[in-house]
C-alpha cells in the first residue's frame, strides 16, 4: 500500500490536536496585563505540549521518507500512536488548569510514555517491513534518544507524586533531548 493516505491522515490529526490545545484557551477576565497571570500555568503547560507534538510530526515525516510502502500492521501501529497523541490536549490543559499538581502531572508523564511506546512500535514494523537493510535501520543505529526517553518518563511518573516540579523539569530535558534536531535520516538521504 502507498503510504501517501498515512501521512496525510496523520498530519490532519496532528493539526486538529494543536486546534484543541489552542481552543482551551478562555479568553482573559480583564484587559490589562494581571488578567494575563491565572493564565500562565496553562500557556506554560501549552508551549511544552507543542513542543512535543512538534517533536513527534517531525520525527514522524522523517521516518515516513525512509519508508516505501505500509501494510496493515503499520496503519493500525500509526493509528495507536495517533490515539496516545490525542490525549496530550486533555493533559495538558488538566494540568495547566491545576497548576502542575501531582496526579496531572503523572497522568502527562504516562500519555508521554505511551506516546514513546507507540512511536517505539510503530518504527519496529516498519523496520520489519522494510528490512534490516532499510534507510531507516540505517538512520537510526542505536537509537540512544528513543530507547532512554521511556526511562526518563517512567523516571518522572514515579516522581510526579511527591515532586512534580522533578517530573515537569524530566518532561522539559526531553523535549529538549528531542529538540535538537535529529540529522541520522537526512545524513543518510545524502550518502545515498
Amino acid at each position: 500500500m502507498n503510504k501517501n493516505r498515512l501521512e496525510a491522515f496523520s498530519d490532519g490529526v496532528l493539526a486538529i490536536i494543536i486546534t484543541i490545545m489552542v481552543l482551551e484557551f478562555k479568553l482573559p477576565d480583564g484587559a490589562n496585563s494581571d488578567a494575563l497571570k491565572p493564565l500562565l500555568p496553562k500557556f506554560l503547560s501549552y508551549i511544552l505540549s507543542f513542543i512535543y507534538i512538534g517533536i513527534y510530526w517531525n520525527n514522524h515525516h522523517h521516518m515516513m521518507h525512509t519508508v516505501n510502502q505500509v501494510n496493515g500492521k503499520i496503519l493500525w501501529a500509526n493509528l495507536h500512536l495517533l490515539f496516545w497523541l490525542s490525549l496530550i490536549p486533555f493533559a495538558t490543559a488538566w494540568n495547566g488548569e491545576n497548576h502542575f499538581a501531582p496526579f496531572p502531572m503523572m497522568l502527562y508523564g504516562i500519555i508521554l510514555l505511551m506516546n514513546g511506546v507507540a512511536y517505539y512500535i510503530l518504527q519496529q514494523l516498519i523496520l520489519k517491513h522494510h528490512g534490516k537493510d532499510s534507510l531507516l535501520s540505517k538512520a537510526l543505529g542505536k537509537d540512544y534518544k528513543g530507547k532512554s526517553s521511556p526511562l526518563f518518563y517512567l523516571i518522572a511518573v514515579l516522581f510526579a507524586n511527591y515532586y512534580p516540579i522533578v517530573s515537569g523539569s524530566i518532561y522539559i530535558f526531553v523535549a529538549l533531548m528531542w529538540l535538537v534536531p535529529d540529522k541520522r535520516i537526512e545524513r543518510i538521504f545524502n550518502r545515498e
